[in-house]
């Protein structure tokens, strides 16, 4: 299995700072690149942390606010400036971009708001409603309805169950070294002992997932989407002591962010979309820290892991 992990291009909410640029995340999930939001600073983002948009796979824009989808401009101008340059036949493969269908008119201006010798490939893949989008690989992307002041689509990217090895099947079996993939590729193996089928040494284990909420209210399709997953990439513009700013912008405050994902037993939550009236960022994982026991606070330039399973 290949890394699976996000990287961090931005973590601001509408106002950029000194110290952040615009949300924008990029998720590496074995042979996917995934952006979400790619807003303004993207690219460079993208330079910082070695991040190649040649190589992204699908982009998925939750709204149309500036500080979701101002960077996507770069990304397809350098997509289709990489993808004239490449040597490969048929040069770069398609790229889907998924975003909210009444929003088409904004993707529209955003894909031709300069002028460029468009070679991007892109796919349009307008999401008309909640449920599944397809498949990025052999991975199910799916949307959910969040609650903000305009259409926005919540993201989760589901893995399918598969099976794992038991060392201590495989010590009984008396199975070991070249001989475990050999039987895990044909599915059985004779030995000394007789045959021994991978059904008799495996245990089923369940697929990976990953949400990403921003920006929305607490809401039942926030909570359908984080429902168990191992990293959930969630929105915390506000402290909780500013909560009925929060409610009135429908966004979250960072305890929310945490409530969500303990109610919804979310493993690992990585906070972002931080307002610039905060200087420091510190003060959203102390407050959260006390509601979900494994919280990360996103900083631009910063890889988070998937945990484990």
């Amino acid at each position: 299995m290949s890394a699976r992990e996000l990287i961090v291009l931005g973590s601001a909410s509408m106002a950029p700072t000194r110290h952040r640029a615009h949300n924008s995340y990029a998720l590496r999930w074995d042979d996917q690149l995934i952006f979400f939001d790619p807003g303004e600073g993207t690219q460079r983002g993208c330079a910082v942390t070695g991040v190649s948009i040649a190589k992204a796979t699908a982009v998925c824009i939750t709204h149309f606010h500036g500080d979701h989808c101002l960077g996507l401009p770069g990304v397809i101008q350098r997509r289709s400036h990489e993808n004239n340059a490449s040597e490969r036949p048929g040069g770069l493969d398609p790229l889907p971009v998924f975003y909210p269908a009444d929003g088409e008119e904004y993707f529209d201006r955003l894909h031709h708001s300069t002028i460029f010798d468009d070679d991007s490939k892109l796919e349009k893949r307008p999401v008309p409603a909640a449920g599944i989008q397809g498949q990025l690989g052999e991975f199910t992307l799916r949307a959910e309805v969040l609650e903000h002041r305009d259409t926005t689509f919540g993201y989760r990217l589901e893995e399918p169950d598969g099976w794992s090895a038991d060392a201590d099947r495989l010590a009984a079996a008396g199975v070991q070294g070249e001989d475990v993939g050999v039987l895990l590729d044909q599915g059985w193996i004779d030995t000394p002992n007789g045959r021994v089928t991978a059904d008799e040494v495996t245990v089923p284990k369940r697929g990976q997932s990953m949400a990403f909420v921003m920006d929305t209210m607490p809401c039942e399709g926030a909570l359908e989407l984080a429902r168990d997953v191992d990293l959930l990439v969630c929105e915390s513009t506000f402290l909780h002591a500013e909560l009925d700013l929060a409610r009135e912008h429908k966004h979250m405050t960072a305890r929310q962010a945490a409530e969500l994902a303990t109610e919804a037993g979310a493993r690992r939550v990585v906070l972002g979309h931080f307002s610039a009236r905060y200087p420091t960022s510190d003060v959203f994982g102390q407050e959260a820290s006390h509601f979900h026991d494994d919280v990360i606070v996103a900083e631009d330039g910063a890889t988070v892991p998937v945990p484990h399973r």
